[in-house]
């Protein structure tokens, strides 16, 4: 496969995911769900697949590395912080429930 072959059908796996993604707004379990499906699929390529087609030449194994450094960096995906979640949620509780609150009378 040609490289604009796969940027082609790269781009539109992208905006796919994205299309699910923005049809599950609101639902944070589902959201999640996708998330976690996303890194099990990023984990399974680079161990299955990436790790065991590295070159076994040093000029080739320069070549993946000078894309890495020129082209973006590893691939990665982030995990959420914890403490970040937790504010968030914190803040969105605090607000919804401001509301709600009864007024006190001295």
């Amino acid at each position: 496969m040609d490289s604009q072959q796969l940027e082609t059908q790269l781009e539109t796996l992208g905006r796919d995911i994205f299309a699910l993604a923005q049809s599950l707004d609101g639902d944070s379990m589902a959201l999640l769900s996708l998330l976690r499906h996303l890194e099990q699929v990023h984990r399974q390529i680079r161990e299955d697949l990436f790790l065991t087609s590295l070159p076994d030449t040093r000029q080739a194994l320069d070549n993946i590395l000078r894309d890495i450094e020129e082209v973006g960096g590893w691939p990665y995906i982030e995990r959420l912080k914890l403490q970040a979640l937790l504010g968030s949620a914190a803040w969105s509780s605090s607000r919804d429930t401001e509301g709600d609150l009864p007024e006190t009378t001295n």
